[in-house]
């Protein structure tokens, strides 16, 4: 069993009795984050509904002292980070594009897949072998990196004209 599996194993129970969930574990360089967010949350991104820093406080004082009585990280040298996955999320397994059906996302796909390798647009499907942008089907294995675009908002209204503008047309 991996670092992450061992790791995603033991903190997600943590995060469950403090009303979070886990959306992913990364390890690497010396660093290991665990990504938590409220459970059951529908809205994908509204910052309003999200973890906030009392729950990111108890779960990272109850992940630690979970790691420092387990150890599963060989060596025991690490950072430990433990946050939200923020509004513009890094999407990863199928499960995370299952959950982001429907939202904007950005994709860039490995320098040997057909096409352009940047592609944004509304996730329209994720299924087990690929996903579905802007009507363009991607095997996950030609899937480099991924994330969700956070919208800001409906588009400005267009400016109205001044006097002086309308008097030289």
């Amino acid at each position: 069993m991996s670092v992450v599996d061992k790791v995603r194993e033991l903190v997600a129970p943590l995060l469950a009795a403090e009303g979070l969930e886990l959306f992913d574990v990364e390890f690497g360089g010396g660093r290991l984050a665990v990504l938590a967010d409220r459970a059951g949350r529908a809205d994908h991104g509204d910052p309003a509904t999200g973890v906030d820093l009392e729950a990111l406080t108890r779960a990272t004082h109850a992940i630690n002292a979970a790691l420092d009585r387990e150890d599963p990280i060989p060596g025991g040298r690490y950072i430990l980070e433990v946050s939200s996955p923020g509004l513009e999320r890094r999407l990863r397994t199928p499960a995370h594009f299952r959950a982001f059906v429907g939202s904007e996302v950005a994709v860039k796909t490995v320098p040997t897949a057909e096409g352009d390798r940047r592609v944004q647009g509304r996730l329209e499907a994720a299924d087990d072998a690929a996903i579905t942008v802007a009507g363009r089907r991607i095997p996950y294995a030609d899937i480099d990196r991924a994330h969700t675009v956070f919208v800001w908002g409906p588009a400005p209204r267009p400016a109205k004209h001044t006097t002086k503008q309308k008097a030289a047309r």
